[in-house]
């Protein structure tokens, strides 16, 4: 399974950026699909999730500014990241889980400027 993630960049603070992650490969069904993110000397923390029922689950530090989303027909993955702050400034990567395991992204750096 190949992860290839889309659409970081850097935006000045209050602007919005979309992320992309779409899965390859051989692959039946994805269960969870989701975010993760690491700034510099900090440990990775989970950003976002959705199931493939379309639930979803949002870091306290972003709910009310993130969106995830996914489609499932393409096996991709968003993340609307609306009301951006300098602390959003990470390295944010894309992961799925299948049946036989999780699989992470390369990741797409995000810098934030205030």
């Amino acid at each position: 399974v190949q992860l290839v993630e889309s659409g970081g960049g850097l935006v000045q603070a209050g602007g919005s950026l979309r992320l992309s992650c779409a899965a390859s490969g051989t692959i039946f069904s994805i269960n969870d699909m989701g975010w993760y993110r690491q700034a510099p000397g900090k440990q990775r923390e989970l950003v976002a999730v959705i199931t493939s029922r379309g639930s979803s689950n949002y870091a306290d530090s972003v709910k009310g500014r993130f969106t995830i989303s996914r489609d499932n027909a393409k096996n991709t993955v968003f993340l609307q990241m609306n009301s951006l702050k300098p602390e959003d400034t990470a390295v944010y990567y894309c992961n799925v889980l299948l049946l036989r395991g999780s699989y992470w992204g390369q990741g797409t750096q995000v810098t934030v400027s205030s």
